[in-house]
Parts: C-alpha cells; structure tokens; sequence
C-alpha cells in the first residue's frame, strides 16, 4: 500500500516554511539598509577627498582616493571666509537646542492638558491641531514671514526660534503616551492625599513621561536642524544663517563658478560635520 505523506508536526517546517520567508525578510532589510547606509558612506569618503579628487575619474565615488584630504579641508574651513562655517554652526546648535527645549515644553504642558483634563471645546480643540499636522511647513512660511515683518523680527534668530516652538505632531505624541502610562487613578489618589496639581504634574506624571519627553526632544531638534525654508525666508544677515543654508549658498557659489572659485571639498566636509551632532544625539538618547 502507497504511504500517504507525513505533514509536519508542531514546531517542523515544510518544504517552503517559516525558513525561506525568513531569508527572503532578511534579504530585503539587508536591501534597505544598504540603500540608507550608502548615501552617508559617500559623504564620509568624499569629506576625505580633495576638489580633484571628487571629480577624478580614475577615483571610486565609493572609497578614499590616494590624497587623504580631511585635515587640509577641515582647516580651511577654519579659515574661509573668516571662519564663518563654525558661526553657521553655531546658530544651528542655538536654533535647535532653543526650538527643541521650547517645542518640547509647550507639547508636554498642552499634550498633559489634553489628556487629563476635562474642558469645554477639547475634541474640537484637538481636532483642529490633528489637522495642523497635515498642513505642510512650507505653506506656513510666508504667512509666518508677513506677521513676523509686522512685529519687525526678521532678520533676527527669533525669526527662526518662535515659529519652531510650534509642534502639532509633540503635542499628540505626548498627549497619546500620557493617557497609557499616566493613570487617572494614580491622579486622584494624589489627589485625596491633599497634592495640587503642580505637585501631580511634576513628581507624579513627569517621571512616567521621560521616553515621550526625550522622543518629541530629538523630532524638533532634527526638524530645525534641518529646516532649511523658513531660515531661508526669515534670515537675510551671513552671520545668523544655519548650516543648512550656509552650504546651500556655498554650493551654489561652486555651481555658479563665480570668480572661478571651487568649494565642493568644503561643502562636502561640512555636511559631513553637519551630521555629527545629529549622530551622537540619537546614539546618545536611543533607548
């Protein structure tokens, strides 16, 4: 008599099981990572290259040219333009840390507020800053730019510092991450133990709500580090614009080839130190 075939058991895998998917998910993170990692390896070899040494074609775009350049770039950072690659980055660490301090106080009071406390015109309050979420930054910055003018702050670093301290997306984070780890009983037996409510707030709910705080913290650093537009339209003076548009300016002074006059080694390195602090922030505050 024929042998009919044995299916797996419980914890046995098939001819096509749980292994080969596995392989295959593996595969296509290997994929992704490669896809983000590249980019960032390219600007770590060419912040090592010279201006000849970018855009030789004996040279792998993808590894180090035979003139180790780093040091000379780096040191005629120091010295271009009387130094002003360091004020640019300056201003980005002042922009970011008062936009991402600022930011993340106002969405953990107002994100507290929403979640634990009963108001009139809540839901229609809270629905509003949803929608905000999905209006984009760059339909705001001439709006923003207009009442700015008014109050004659452009040009200034407040003209960058107060339209960043708005963040929709922190309030609803903190808001969310209140209501599952901070519970209303918890609240109220403070409460019958005669604590007010700044006592609650402060050495009951701010202990729980370090991982939100620290979360909404990197979100608005990163967003106005990166915030190019706005420090584009606000600020007009060399020696308060941020990175971002610094190197943007260098950039287009090298793509213009004005007064014949190369900075792509400059542009490259200083992107490439751009990105540092951002690095260390995230590997610092990952868990």
């Amino acid at each position: 008599t024929a042998r009919r075939p044995r299916r797996p058991g419980r914890g046995e895998q098939g001819p096509r099981g749980p292994h080969s998917s596995r392989i295959g998910s593996h595969l296509f993170l290997l994929a992704l990572v490669l896809y983000f990692v590249t980019p960032l390896w390219w600007l770590v070899v060419g912040s090592t290259k010279s201006n000849s040494g970018l855009f030789a074609s004996s040279s792998s775009p993808l590894w180090f040219a035979d003139d180790f350049a780093f040091v000379e770039n780096v040191q005629r950072l120091w010295t271009y333009q009387g130094g002003i690659y360091f004020t640019w980055l300056g201003n980005s660490f002042l922009y970011a840390l008062a936009a991402g301090l600022g930011a993340t106080l106002l969405s953990l009071l107002a994100g507290y507020g929403f979640a634990k406390y009963r108001f009139r015109g809540r839901n229609a309050a809270f629905a509003l800053l949803l929608g905000s979420v999905m209006v984009p930054l760059t339909a705001l910055v001439i709006p923003t730019f207009v009442l700015l003018a008014e109050m004659e702050l452009v040009n200034t670093r407040w003209a960058v510092i107060l339209p960043s301290l708005l963040s929709p997306l922190g309030v609803y984070l903190v808001r969310v991450y209140t209501q599952d780890v901070v519970p209303d009983e918890m609240l109220d037996a403070g409460r019958v133990d005669g604590a007010g409510e700044l006592r609650l707030f402060f050495q009951v709910a701010l202990p729980l709500l370090r991982p939100a705080i620290v979360t909404v913290l990197l979100l608005t650093v990163v967003a106005t580090w990166n915030n190019y537009f706005l420090a584009l339209t606000m600020v007009r003076s060399p020696e308060l614009l941020p990175i971002t548009v610094g190197l943007a300016n260098w950039q287009a002074l090298s793509s213009g080839g004005a007064g014949g006059e190369t900075l792509w080694n400059l542009v490259v390195t200083g992107a490439f130190l751009s990105v540092l602090p951002l690095v260390g922030a995230f590997l610092a505050l990952q868990r």
